[in-house]
């Protein structure tokens, strides 16, 4: 019964991003399962979120919890748990601060993340990375902690200054989100993410060709693709985009949405 349903749940992402994530957790939370404790998960996507809370659900006697380390994180530990577990996981964050001469140096998060990652680290190692001017903040698994403020000496070419931090230091995300509505030509992907991000559908387009665009964390594969009420949008630097209501069709046979994008 249990591999049939192992089976079930991998046949049902094989194909997306969430495959191979799939794979790993449902062996987790069997493991949970049997040995009626907790199985904790490396950093996972929003989507990966999304693959563990139907796993799950999927598994007798098992619930998940998430943490990232602080409260609103993108990207979160997942502790697969037995029913009769009475104690609270420990999620094993840690976060490491790096600094640099904000002087001298304007280095963006794509800069962090590429230089932990050619220290040969996997990426579910890395939770959030939370760069400003002349520092940043690393979530990461406690096990890899002192590795990091070892050997992160440099990003982008620039020396760094790195030490463990403490996770009470990061203050609770904050989005802001403005409301637009609109009317469109079609539910395209690229006709929604235009209305939504401002811009042209030649350039969501674009975007989305270039792999800059996310639809419910998985990326686009074309832009006819079509969306529906509660579809989340991200695109890379311009925050995300929900789907908030599809309103019907005008006299002029534009559809009405409501959207909700935060930044």
């Amino acid at each position: 019964m249990a591999q049939d349903i192992k089976e079930k749940i991998i046949r049902f992402y094989k194909g997306t991003e969430g495959e191979e994530a799939a794979v790993r957790m449902v062996d987790l939370a069997y493991q949970a399962q049997k040995n009626r404790k907790y199985k904790l998960t490396g950093f996972l996507t929003p989507f990966e979120q999304e693959v563990a809370g139907t796993i799950a659900n999927s598994v007798d006697d098992i619930k998940v919890d998430f943490d990232g380390g602080y409260t609103g994180a993108e990207r979160q530990r997942a502790a697969f748990c037995h029913n009769e577990f009475a104690g609270t996981p420990a999620f094993e964050i840690s976060v490491i601060k790096a600094e640099w001469n904000g002087e001298f140096a304007r280095l963006s998060h794509r800069d962090v993340l590429g230089s932990i990652l050619s220290l040969g680290v996997d990426r579910d190692c890395i939770g959030d990375i939370i760069a400003t001017k002349e520092s940043a903040k690393i979530l990461v698994d406690k096990k890899m902690a002192d590795y990091f403020t070892n050997n992160l000496t440099q990003i982008g070419g620039t020396t760094v200054k790195t030490v463990i931090d403490e996770l009470s230091s990061i203050a609770a995300k904050e989005e802001r989100c403005k409301e637009i509505r609109a009317t469109v030509a079609s539910l395209r992907v690229d006709s929604i993410a235009a209305a939504g991000f401002g811009m042209s559908r030649s350039k969501a387009a674009v975007e989305i060709e270039a792999d800059k665009v996310k639809l419910n964390w998985q990326s686009v594969k074309n832009s006819s693709q079509s969306v529906k009420e509660g579809d989340i949008l991200s695109m890379r630097g311009r925050g995300r985009l929900e789907v908030a209501e599809i309103r019907g069709l005008t006299k002029k046979g534009r559809t009405g949405v409501l959207l909700k994008r935060y930044f």
